[in-house]
């Protein structure tokens, strides 16, 4: 069978392959600690679980209008009114099988050969591929932990060219867990405006932060900043419904969600009616549940940060949102593993740490940033504990 081009240069996604991995694994009946899950281990709370129940006993199970319902809409409207300050009418939202969808019929309409995004690196492992499956090229801004994963406005700068179309913003951030605050975000958007680049800005885990920090969206810094940007968000992180599917952008050209609800159209049409009633309750109840959840997380943060912080030669930034933390290991690289195998990367040191430990990390060259790795502490604290027990006996090991 011949394939496309355009397939072959896309990489299957690491994220998906680890958490399968060890699935498969716990399966057989094998003791794995897995730290790759991309997910809440919360449940769907029950005001949202009864919501999708109702729908299916009201018999909503029919087409919708392709970019969602109106009361959908109507829903993200209000969501982005009281927790952002952002003002939209209906022309300006669309809803799609999750954020990343969202992201996916964004590069198809936007950008084509020839044109560049700026991306930050270490990056979310599907912006690269999604630009290039449109034809784009993936322009890299890196930043390390000595910036504390969040690039400059002159990194910006200097990356631009006359092909540079647009730059993604992820905050907080798949993998580091860093966010940007507002006079962070201002200095972004003045250089993205002095260029004329479309903002793209992927605030999935606007919710889940730590210590009283504030999320602010790049959008709505200003009028002229919100006209050129396109907001990504979506219920599957904050409401623990990743299986539910339902994403959203909210942009300043109501031409975007013009084109995105053609493209829509003619390959998904709408996202599934009973999980667009369950996102509506999701969007206009009460934070809770949502609340409760985070600060679970920022326990968990702070065990799996001061464990990974304790083993020598690894280095763990604090994250100040998600539920990822994204430590370095590179000083272990080089050392070799019982069997005398030297270690030359991530990709070496997550593999060695499954086959000696069974514990699942990701390797932090799937986010570009090969020094690190991702560890989801979406978790319990018991396994957190004993995954980093186990992390710190497979280093002993090392010689």
């Amino acid at each position: 069978m011949n394939f496309s081009e355009r397939i072959k240069k896309v990489r299957p996604s690491m994220t998906l392959a680890i958490d399968s991995k060890a699935k498969e694994m716990k399966a057989l009946g094998e003791d794995v600690i897995g730290f790759g899950a991309g997910e809440p281990d919360f449940n769907t709370p029950e005001r949202i679980k009864q919501a999708g129940i109702r729908a299916i006993n009201n018999n909503e199970t029919r087409y919708t209008p392709v970019g969602g319902s109106d009361l959908l809409k109507e829903a993200i409207i209000t969501k982005l009114t009281r927790d952002n300050k952002l003002v939209y009418e209906k022309n300006q939202i669309l809803a799609s099988c999750g954020a990343k969808h969202s992201f996916y019929n964004l590069a198809q309409v936007l950008w084509q050969a020839g044109d560049e995004v700026l991306i930050p690196a270490p990056y979310w492992v599907s912006f690269p591929e999604m630009v290039i499956l449109s034809g784009a090229r993936p322009i890299f801004v890196h930043a390390g932990a000595d910036q504390n994963f969040k690039i400059t406005p002159e990194q910006i700068g200097n990356a631009v060219t006359p092909n540079t179309k647009a730059i993604i913003i992820n905050s907080p951030s798949n993998p580091t867990g860093s966010a940007y605050n507002r006079d962070e975000l201002e200095k972004i958007a003045e250089v993205a405006l002095r260029h004329n680049l479309l903002i793209i800005t992927d605030e999935i885990y606007e919710q889940i932060v730590f210590n009283g920090f504030q999320h602010t969206s790049i959008a709505s810094i200003s009028k002229e900043v919100q006209k050129q940007c396109v907001l990504i968000n979506g219920v599957s992180k904050s409401y623990a419904m990743t299986g539910w599917r339902i994403g959203y952008i909210a942009a300043g050209d109501p031409d975007i969600v013009k084109q995105v609800n053609k493209l829509q159209g003619q390959s998904t049409s709408n996202p599934c009616a009973v999980s667009q009633a369950a996102s509506i309750e999701a969007l206009t109840g009460p934070l809770d549940e949502v609340q409760a959840m985070v600060l679970e997380f920022e326990k968990r943060r702070d065990i799996i940060v001061e464990g990974l912080t304790k083993i020598p030669g690894v280095s763990c930034n604090k994250p100040t949102g998600s539920f990822y933390s994204f430590p370095d290991f590179s000083r272990l690289y080089g050392k070799k593993d019982m069997n005398g195998k030297i270690l030359n990367g991530s990709l070496d040191f997550t593999e060695y740490l499954l086959a000696a430990e069974k514990v699942a990390i990701v390797p932090g060259i799937a986010f570009g940033a090969d020094a690190h790795a991702r560890l989801s502490f979406a978790t319990s604290l018991e396994k957190i504990e004993e995954g980093v027990k186990r992390i710190k006996d497979a280093v002993s090991k090392l010689q």
